[in-house]
């Protein structure tokens, strides 16, 4: 079995997938791509059974909010973990807030379940075909998603706090 460097599985994946991956980059050495929600799944189902790459441990997903990106304010990303070779891929979506629907992946990684509903409860990412997407860390009465940075970070009418005692 060949090793699994980062050139080579730039290469594969541009031989794979061509265009549905995009903005192909290396920061501190860690492959990342950005593709479309559409095409996310089929991506994740290739890499998880190609018997060369096999990225078949998902070691974390999460949501993203730029609320200042038109048309592409929420996002998530996906890290996979090939460890036969030891090698970690992050993979990118967005999507408009108006439409946020992702396809599950608990079918292909069951730690999955627990990552999707904890997006879904933070930042209100709805991830089709989950077997049960109910909130997990907030109230189910919650009707806001608390990541959103719909809200200050700090209550602008507390009076207890002085900036200046907090080097602010």
């Amino acid at each position: 079995m060949s090793e699994l460097t980062n050139e080579l599985l730039i290469q594969k994946l541009q031989e794979k997938f061509g265009d549905q991956v995009f903005d192909i980059q290396e920061p501190y050495g860690l492959v990342t791509v950005t593709t479309t929600r559409e095409n996310i799944i089929p991506i994740l189902q290739a890499l998880y059974d190609d018997e060369m790459m096999q990225f078949q441990f998902l070691t974390t997903m999460c949501g993203i909010h730029y609320p200042d990106n038109k048309g592409q304010e929420l996002g998530v990303i996906y890290h996979v973990h090939s460890l036969v070779h030891n090698v970690r891929l992050r993979i990118k979506i967005f999507f408009s807030e108006d439409d946020a629907v992702v396809p599950t992946a608990t079918n292909l990684y069951a730690t999955a379940n627990w990552m999707e509903r904890e997006t879904w409860d933070f930042y209100g990412i709805r991830f089709e075909g989950h077997p049960n997407l109910i909130r997990i860390l907030n109230v189910e009465e919650m009707e806001v998603f608390p990541m959103r940075k719909e809200f200050p970070l700090e209550d602008q009418t507390r009076e207890d706090k002085i900036n200046t005692f907090f080097g602010r």
